[in-house]
């Protein structure tokens, strides 16, 4: 498995979120900050420049007097005045320095530093590639040394003549406390914006998390818990997760009908091996069977008259008839020669179950909607609607009710048996049209296997529904081979629902 190389990959969306917002913030700040920096940086290098060459330019006209009169001391109180005046675009003292002609320090403002009579380009190597930037025409010029400091430059012309040069010296390092009092305040505008932010954007987190949080819960029991997905709790908006929602949803009930159509599946191949081996079976035993009862009728009519041997035989015959029976209620087939049902049929078999259900103290409510005969086999729909109805009086309880139900309905035969006794369990509903899953006292268990087989043979659907106080059989047979429909193998089998 590859391993997740993601960041953050791990996290819940309620994390994810208040995270991604303030690295957004921070981002952002950091941009924000870095442009005001270069933008303050750039506008108070242009201020300083502009004023330091003002500055410059001035006192190159104030010295001119000075330095034809050789007045050193009035010229050393003017630099003094001037470089105290001139800190304030660059937030410290500029130094200032007034050359000769020659290039040799007049006067200065850090006499100790600067002293007179000092050649410029022997005070340092920034002084020495200043001194060397200096053109025959003596303009007023700008230079950045190496290190961190910057020439401002004015000549001093008497006349046409360039008789001197004022020199003021300022540090780009003055500068760095305005950057970082604006990188100081934009850190503080950050940390309240993230103090806003965060609590916001934690509760929105938790908005779009808790439902997508439940839907990833629900979407993980599937498949293997299917029953116990509950999708009340689930968002039913109109965004995407309520979109998301629904789709989940629709896709649990095509998940659940297609499980319940494997089951029929699965259910309607079992049976049908069973009624193939029960078929193969009893063809088997019939052959046998026949021949040992013809034996048996053979030695009562030519044999003696010994009073053992005539017992033995009558409790042989006795025993071979009743697996005959047996047998041959295996043998299930559909005749197409038989009569059409009609609503005779119907009160025969009703009046046939009656005494059964009185026996139990209980009633049968009857609701048949047939008129006239239908293209229905008789003797097999009476075999179901019989069967169904014994079964129905076998489950109910002392003065319990049976109701049964026969009509028309869309070009089938509906038939609706309802009883009020006992329920059948999950667990046997699954086994319920087998043979001999039912069987008891009161019957063989062959019963609703019978059933089955009819109803799949006149290509009909059978359902049942059971729960307490409730077991329904449903069936529904088609009244010609006009309004047969193909079905596939799925539908085949019986659809049972349980409480």
């Amino acid at each position: 498995m590859k391993p997740n190389l993601r960041p953050l990959g791990g996290l819940s969306l309620r994390y994810k979120i208040p995270l991604r917002v303030t690295a957004l913030v921070v981002l952002v700040a950091v941009a924000v900050t870095v442009a005001i920096v270069a933008r303050q940086a750039q506008q108070t290098r242009e201020d300083l420049d502009a004023y330091s060459v003002s500055l410059a330019r001035a006192l190159a006209n104030t010295m001119r007097s000075y330095l034809r009169h050789d007045d050193v001391w009035r010229a050393y109180e003017i630099v003094v005045a001037a470089a105290a005046d001139a800190g304030a675009p660059s937030v410290s003292a500029t130094p200032v320095i007034v050359t000769d002609a020659e290039g040799r320090v007049f006067v200065s403002s850090r006499p100790r530093e600067f002293p007179v009579g000092a050649r410029l380009a022997d005070l340092g190597p920034d002084f020495a590639a200043f001194a060397g930037t200096r053109g025959s025409d003596g303009a007023e010029r700008t230079v950045a040394a190496a290190g961190d400091r910057l020439f401002y430059a004015a000549p001093v012309v008497v006349d046409g003549v360039r008789i001197g040069e004022v020199v003021l010296i300022a540090s780009t390092a003055a500068l760095w406390p305005r950057y970082m009092e604006i990188v100081r305040q934009a850190t503080i505008v950050t940390v309240l914006t993230l103090l806003i932010l965060l609590p916001a954007s934690w509760f929105w987190a938790r908005r779009t998390a808790v439902p997508l949080i439940a839907l990833a819960g629900a979407m993980s029991k599937v498949p293997a818990k299917l029953d116990d997905i509950g999708t009340e709790a689930l968002p039913d908006t109109g965004d995407e997760i309520g979109h998301l929602t629904r789709a989940f949803r629709d896709m649990l009930q095509e998940l659940k009908r297609k499980r319940e159509l494997e089951e029929r599946v699965i259910a309607s191949e079992r049976l049908a091996a069973i009624g193939r081996l029960a078929a193969g079976m009893a063809h088997e035993i019939n052959n046998p069977l026949g021949g040992m009862l013809n034996a048996i009728s053979t030695y009562r009519r030519h044999g003696g008259g010994d009073d053992l041997a005539l017992r033995t035989l009558a409790l042989l015959e006795r025993g071979l008839t009743q697996i005959r029976g047996l047998v041959g209620a295996l043998l299930v087939e559909t005749r197409d020669s038989d009569r059409p049902i009609g609503p005779e049929d119907i009160g025969d078999v009703l009046l046939l179950v009656a005494p059964e259900i009185e026996r139990k103290g209980g009633h049968l409510v009857r609701h048949v909607m047939l008129d006239v005969p239908r293209p229905l086999p008789a003797r097999q729909v009476r075999q179901v609607l019989l069967n169904l109805l014994l079964n129905a009086a076998h489950a109910i309880e002392r003065g319990g009710c049976v109701r049964v139900e026969v009509a028309e309905r869309n070009d089938f035969l509906a038939i609706r048996v309802q009883n009020d006794g006992r329920h059948i369990s999950e667990d046997k509903l699954q086994y319920l049209f087998e043979p001999f899953a039912l069987a008891g006292a009161e019957g063989s268990g062959l019963g609703l296997w019978i059933v089955y087989q009819i109803v799949q043979q006149l290509r009909g659907d059978l359902t049942v529904e059971s729960r307490p106080g409730l077991t329904l059989f449903a069936v529904d047979l088609p009244l010609s081979a006009a309004t047969e429909r193909p079905r596939s193998k799925d539908e085949r089998s019986p659809a049972v629902v349980s409480d």
